[in-house]
């Protein structure tokens, strides 16, 4: 199963490139964040993307919003759609897969504006994440995340200490969504790996330069029915500032 994550940074503005990028890698499972469009504002090619069935959890006046797409071919039955209870301002949405496998397409607050309400996102996060284990789920968690495990997912240039994003205390809250017994499927692939980003600060060529900061992941639960085989990040795809993450997984 090929799992892609993408912020595409306003999906009106990246429809060409999506549509584009769908057909030519042919991911089984995408979830984009950060798509800043309401339903009726997508336009044909979107919502008539035959591939796949999709779901578009977009918010009001355009701002945040997530998807989740799944290739026909790979999923015949239309999965089940919701949302968890912690989803604030169209953040999350999840499908329920067969054999027990739940997918979230998942947006977390920057916490620039309301860094309290990102710590408490965090938390519900984590939350969310033991009750699906207790009932046998197997999770894959996909998005921006918007903390940085550790220094090593920042480029040297770009750690500075109290940034939000790199603070010590939403990365203790992430690092326990992480142990409650999901995989960082990016890092565990490549852990030594301290050019590994997936977010640029869009000025000065810092792409170009690879002067970035690891913030996107594909999260997987542990050692139950899924492991992970493969890993990587388009940097050259699209014009958004993130990069779209790609998994493969195979069954265990």
């Amino acid at each position: 199963m090929k799992v892609a994550t993408w912020n595409v940074n306003g999906i009106r503005a990246r429809e060409s490139q999506f549509v584009q990028w769908a057909h030519e890698d042919r991911p089984d499972v995408v979830c984009l964040q950060e798509i800043k469009a309401t339903p009726e504002q997508m336009s044909e090619s979107l919502t008539m993307l035959p591939e796949y069935w999709s779901y578009w959890h977009g918010g009001k006046g355009g701002y945040s919003g997530v998807s989740l797409h799944f290739r026909k071919e790979k999923f015949p039955v239309r999965p089940s759609f919701g949302h968890p209870e912690f989803d604030i301002e169209s953040r999350v949405v999840e499908a329920r897969l067969d054999g027990g496998i739940t997918v979230a397409s998942i947006y977390v607050p920057n916490g620039g504006k309301d860094y309290a309400a990102k710590l408490k996102f965090l938390a519900k996060m984590g939350e969310y994440v033991e009750k699906a284990h207790a009932q046998g789920a197997t999770m894959i968690l996909c998005g921006d995340m918007n903390v940085t495990r550790a220094d090593i997912d920042v480029h040297p240039k770009e750690r500075k200490a109290g940034a939000i994003g790199q603070r010590a205390d939403e990365r203790e809250l992430f690092e326990r969504v992480v142990s409650c017994g999901l995989e960082d499927v990016g890092r565990a692939l490549d852990p030594d790996n301290d050019a590994l980003f997936t977010w640029w600060p869009p000025w000065r060529g810092l792409r170009q330069k690879n002067q970035g900061w690891r913030i996107d992941y594909v999260l997987v639960t542990a050692g139950r029915r899924l492991r992970a085989v493969e890993s990587y990040v388009l940097a050259d795809r699209g014009t958004s500032d993130h990069a779209p993450v790609v998994a493969v997984l195979a069954s265990s």
